[in-house]
């Protein structure tokens, strides 16, 4: 679970320049409309937790401090409980009425025995009427072969530096599923930074073993971020459910 991308200061602020709002943060901002209390599992950089945060109870868990550092600065993160936990083990002895993890934050899970515990704090933190989202990339869409260097080269500013060249690189293992990346990244002078991160691209059998072993049902499965339903190529998986069984406040 250690990624240089995420525990390295300056490889942070490239990826917060990187990720900026998106389909799946507007989604989940609208979803949390009329919710009291979320916690974001994974929360990276606090930029959805931070817009949450006013008027409710918010709580953002990360494993990176360099990430949790850029959100508590954030504008809005004050609002914020920020916790650094491995969200496999976490228990923050509270429950939500939303439990989410947006950007593929679950694919950082690589095995079963990592994607169970996972949903198993998603369940132990889940309000008896609350509900839970989170997406992974459908492995029939073959994303990874579009990591190469020659299909991601793209540029963006970032402040105090100037344009930034990135690019990626990649090889999948068809055995586990998983696919290791290279992320680089480029000034004007020529310095480089890089870091190497894994993700599985876990079947959708295997996410909905992992959701009803810890207790918990899917309502429905989206396809995508605009709240299509799942078709077998939608480029998304992204269920949202709630507890399996009656609980008790």
């Amino acid at each position: 679970m250690q990624d240089r991308l995420f525990q390295d200061p300056e490889l942070v602020a490239f990826y917060d320049a990187e990720n900026g709002w998106g389909d799946d943060t507007r989604y989940c901002l609208q979803l949390a409309e009329h919710a009291r209390s979320v916690l974001d599992l994974g929360c990276g950089t606090g930029l959805l937790a931070a817009a949450l945060g006013t008027g409710r109870e918010v709580w953002g868990v990360d494993p990176a401090a360099a990430m949790l550092d850029v959100a508590r600065s954030r504008e809005g993160g004050g609002a914020v409980t920020w916790v650094e936990a491995d969200a496999r083990t976490v228990r923050l002895g509270r429950r939500f009425d939303l439990v989410l993890l947006t950007g593929h934050a679950f694919q950082c899970f690589l095995t079963d025995a990592d994607q169970l515990a996972l949903c198993k704090t998603i369940a132990a933190h889940l309000a008896p009427s609350g509900r839970f989202i989170f997406d992974s990339r459908n492995p029939a869409r073959e994303e990874w072969r579009e990591w190469v260097p020659e299909l991601s080269r793209r540029v963006f500013d970032l402040p105090g530096l100037g344009p930034v060249s990135a690019w990626n690189d990649v090889s999948f293992d068809s055995a586990t599923a998983i696919a290791t990346y290279e992320t680089c990244y480029q000034d004007n002078r020529g310095r480089l930074w890089n870091a190497t991160s894994s993700i599985r691209f876990a079947t959708k059998d295997n996410i909905q073993r992992a959701i009803c072993n810890a207790h918990l049902s899917v309502e429905s499965w989206l396809g995508d971020w605009q709240g299509s339903a799942f078709t077998a190529q939608s480029p998304e998986m992204i269920p949202v459910g709630h507890h399996s069984e009656p609980q008790f406040a």
